[in-house]
């Protein structure tokens, strides 16, 4: 509790910080949050068309990994469907993943136009950055799992069923394939969330550290949610990542809270 308490305070402080700063008033910020909204919709929009065009590629992408899983087991490797109306659900469904992830890019970049109002001008240099590394980190986990996780859980599972025939749905298969692979990609993004929280003085390093046990335990559950398989290995394969990152996001919020920025500062400028 005092280190959750601590963590308040530092929040409210770095809130009213920050509240100092020459900006916009309420009803700026509103009219201004209503803008990136608007122009984030159009983005996502734009992405959703250029993906539906693509979309009989992009389901072609993602059923690669079972039907591969079927085919090494003899098995029929086409999947079904229970409703009429189930096949167009999933190609809309589909074209929206595959928009929002095109359009992630300039999506970012509305965000970081929102909240860089509220940013000192020596950290808003940290702009590409952001962008960059948001942008590796989600298809570096998101390519770890179609490439690595997904693939050996599916081969694991129909062939702990073989004695059974396999009806997979379109819709069961896509729930599977967004928790483990697009949530293998948002799980990534770890590091980035503690930039910033860092980085307004939320949280620090040692704080990181000192709760680090409670870290361990949080990402442990998480791993048993996103794992498609219950057992340890699927367990490792997931957390493994995660407490990297976590050992990563450490030494990032060692780098840029105010406190370490300000040291730096005065050591350029001289002062003892």
């Amino acid at each position: 509790m005092p280190n959750a308490m601590d963590a308040i305070d530092r929040a409210r402080t770095a809130v009213t910080e920050r509240a100092e700063l020459p900006g916009m008033s309420l009803m700026e910020h509103l009219e201004e949050l209503r803008k990136r909204i608007i122009h984030s919709i159009v983005y996502v929009a734009i992405g959703f068309a250029i993906a539906y065009f693509f979309h009989e590629r992009i389901v072609r992408f993602m059923v690669e990994p079972i039907t591969r899983a079927l085919r090494q087991n003899n098995m029929d490797t086409r999947l079904v469907y229970l409703n009429p109306i189930e096949p167009l659900n999933f190609y809309l469904k589909i074209a929206f993943f595959g928009g929002a992830i095109l359009a992630s890019p300039f999506v970012l970049y509305q965000v970081w136009l929102f909240i860089s109002p509220g940013l000192y001008k020596q950290e808003r240099r940290y702009v590409f950055p952001f962008m960059t590394a948001t942008i590796s980190l989600f298809f570096s986990g998101a390519l770890l799992g179609y490439y690595y996780v997904y693939p050996r859980a599916l081969t694991f599972l129909i062939h702990f069923g073989d004695q059974f025939k396999p009806m997979v749905t379109i819709s069961e298969y896509m729930g599977l394939f967004v928790t483990v692979v697009l949530g293998l990609g948002v799980v990534f993004e770890m590091p980035i969330l503690i930039f910033f929280l860092a980085l307004f003085g939320i949280v620090s390093s040692g704080f990181l550290w000192k709760n680090i046990r409670y870290a361990i335990l949080i990402i442990f559950v998480i791993a048993a949610i996103l794992a498609p398989t219950p057992d340890p290995l699927s367990m490792v394969v997931f957390s493994a990542p995660m407490l990297l990152l976590y050992g990563i996001s450490i030494g990032v919020a060692h780098m840029v809270h105010p406190d370490r920025r300000r040291a730096r500062a005065a050591k350029a400028a001289g002062q003892p």
